[in-house]
């Protein structure tokens, strides 16, 4: 670089902290996990104790119709970071830390390098590799320290707080003793809220089992409250207020089942205000104030926002919208979503939401939406739930969660909020159903979603590229295709599905067998020939597949022995992809002996150890102990 480069961008950064404090505003982030719309009392839940979040909302604007990208922490976190959908970077699976291209930054380091103050207290979780560099480049300081109190006097401040208090882990999964310790005895009593104090979500049963858990949220929610309202007060005290502009919101859906991880739109929907000084309210395209709008939004949209605000360039790999000031885009007419794998559990869906419905196609229907994730079963509330399934406690609405799923879903987000109503069954909205499958159809091929390839697939190109790279340089239209045949058995389906076992292109066979895996049409012989030769198929996730299919439909031997041998394959994908398989297969009980010979061997494998925990949970009647 040369010394009048230097001197030059010196000269910039000393301009724009001079400068910093009449022009350009202070940010602060509120983020609070694992939390929906309807457990906030600004959203119409009078049973909250939300008193800090309502305030926001009174004196600030209200978004009704704000979306995570994803529907678990990870995944929501890169795109909030970045600027950038899941399914184009390569990051929607939980906890995979795929590296992304060098010129994709954490979006606080073009704040940083104008003169900015940034400070993250203190989650980061950004699903990347190189997180630690990725973190390094953001933040003047990411620690349980960090804060607008360390900046240089006059300059402006860019600060995210994220409070652990509404996490999953105290709202169900840590041990309820754990969670009076860390939640309700810190609350007084005057913010308690007890076990009748509230109205159920209508898929969980209205049990005293079920209410204990369900208090948990409303503490949990509550102790963030009060956390904010600390640093409200401090923000104020030290002569900031009336120059920093607040959003608040959570990271994805309430951290219960049903909520988070499902790729519905009830995962993804989240409590999001805005909250603005008097110095800034012009800044408002809605008003201020109690303002309520509906005006569609995700996280894609909050990097460009907050450059813009600051006065800095939004790169060009940023497709949200610019919410705010002189600069805002055109409001959206939909938003595309999208949830993956969560921790050992496997899935695919996505959704297209607009101000009225969201509606969902799902690529793995025989996944129920209370899913076998060890994380999710850890908690009591689940327990409660399975056992009052299989004593037949549960209504047809609560049963839901543990059958298998439809391939499609419509609700009406206006009047049915829960999502209990799946309106894709019913003739009268067939014309809205096909409308939202073709705006789908045409942003898989318009964003080439990358992550319909087989995670074994992105972790292995990600040895020499990025899955955002490689998804810029690999046309994988075809793949799309065939993977939207899941679940459909019109002629043109079937048809491509059984072309597609000897297809050329291994991720279309892949596709081809993920077709067959829920199919009720009976095998051809032709069709059980090519699903057979597809047991010494070149690409191993295949065989897999292929291993599994035969051993649910036909209790095929050579093909069980196929499956089982891949329980102990060195590929935490493969080992994982085989055990995943056999938990919804008719026949899961069958493989008791070989998983009990992998839990002894403990291999270092995050998910494959979390899936064996799981098996042996539900099928041999083993406690759980990962606490991963």
């Amino acid at each position: 670089m040369s010394i009048i480069r230097i001197i030059s961008q010196l000269f910039l950064l000393v301009l724009s902290v001079g400068t910093s404090a009449q022009d350009r505003p202070n940010i602060l982030w509120l983020t609070y996990e694992d939390t929906s719309p309807e457990f906030i009392g600004a959203y119409g839940n009078s049973s909250a104790k939300t008193f800090f979040l309502d305030k926001l909302a009174a004196e600030g604007v209200t978004f009704t119709r704000a979306f995570s990208p994803g529907s678990v922490c990870s995944p929501s976190r890169s795109a909030l970071i970045t600027g950038v959908k899941t399914y184009e970077l390569g990051t929607g699976n939980h906890r995979s830390a795929y590296p992304v291209p060098n010129y994709i930054k954490g979006f606080p380091t073009y704040l940083r390098n104008t003169g900015y103050y940034t400070s993250n207290n203190s989650k980061t979780d950004y699903n990347v590799a190189n997180a630690k560099g990725m973190i390094a480049k953001s933040w003047n300081e990411s620690s349980n320290t960090a804060g607008w109190w360390n900046k240089e006097a006059g300059q402006p401040f860019f600060a995210v707080f994220n409070s652990n208090s509404s996490h999953q882990s105290r709202t169900m999964t840590n041990p309820y003793a754990q969670y009076r310790e860390m939640i309700y005895d810190q609350l007084p009593d005057s913010l308690r809220t007890i076990d009748k104090d509230f109205p159920m979500p209508p898929f969980y049963r209205d049990s005293p089992e079920m209410r204990k858990q369900m208090a948990r949220v409303y503490n949990s929610i509550t102790k963030t409250n009060v956390e904010f309202q600390e640093l409200f007060d401090r923000l104020q005290n030290d002569g900031l207020l009336e120059n920093t502009i607040i959003f608040s919101f959570a990271d994805h859906g309430e951290g219960m089942p049903r909520m988070k991880t499902n790729g519905i739109g009830i995962g993804h929907r989240v409590p999001f205000t805005i909250w603005f000084p008097e110095k800034y309210k012009h800044l408002s395209p809605w008003g201020t104030s109690g303002v309520v709008t509906d005006e569609l939004i995700d996280f894609t949209d909050l990097a460009p926002t907050v450059l813009a605000l600051a006065g800095v360039e939004v790169p060009t790999y940023m497709k949200g919208n610019v919410l705010l000031g002189k600069e805002k885009s055109n409001t959206k007419d939909h938003l595309f979503l999208s949830s993956d794998r969560s921790d050992e559990s496997y899935d695919l869906t996505r959704t297209v939401v607009n101000k009225k419905y969201a509606y969902t196609r799902i690529f793995m229907p025989n996944v129920q939406e209370l899913r076998y994730l060890l994380y999710m079963d850890l908690g009591e509330i689940t327990h409660h739930i399975r056992d009052d399934f299989n004593n037949n406690k549960l209504n047809e609405v609560q049963k839901i969660m543990l059958r298998p799923r439809s391939v499609e879903y419509l609700y009406d987000l206006e009047n049915d909020p829960w999502e209990i109503t799946n309106l894709a069954a019913l003739p009268a909205y067939k014309d809205e159903v096909v409308k939202f499958r073709k705006l789908l159809q045409d942003h898989l091929s318009e964003s080439n979603d990358v992550l319909f390839l087989p995670e074994y697939e992105i972790s292995e190109l990600s040895k020499s590229t990025t899955a955002y790279e490689f998804r810029k340089q690999h046309n994988i239209t075809d793949v799309h295709k065939i993977a939207q045949c899941v679940g459909f058995e019109t002629r043109q389906a079937k048809q491509l599905r059984k072309k597609g076992l000897t297809d050329e292109n291994k991720w279309i066979r892949y596709w081809a067998l993920q077709n067959y895996t829920i199919t009720k049409s009976a095998f051809s012989s032709t069709e059980t020939q090519a699903v057979e030769a597809c047991l010494t198929d070149e690409y191993p996730p295949n065989r897999v597949l292929a291993a599994s299919i035969l051993s649910d439909r036909f209790n095929d031997k050579s093909a069980k022995n196929i499956l089982i041998s891949y329980f102990s394959d060195e590929n935490d994908h493969l080992s994982n992809l085989a055990l995943q398989r056999v938990l919804y297969q008719k026949n899961a009980h069958m493989f008791g002996n070989s998983v009990d010979k992998l839990s002894k061997e403990r291999k270092e494998h995050f998910m494959t150890n979390r899936t064996v925990e799981m098996y042996r949970y539900i099928y041999q009647n083993k406690p759980l102990v990962s606490k991963n």
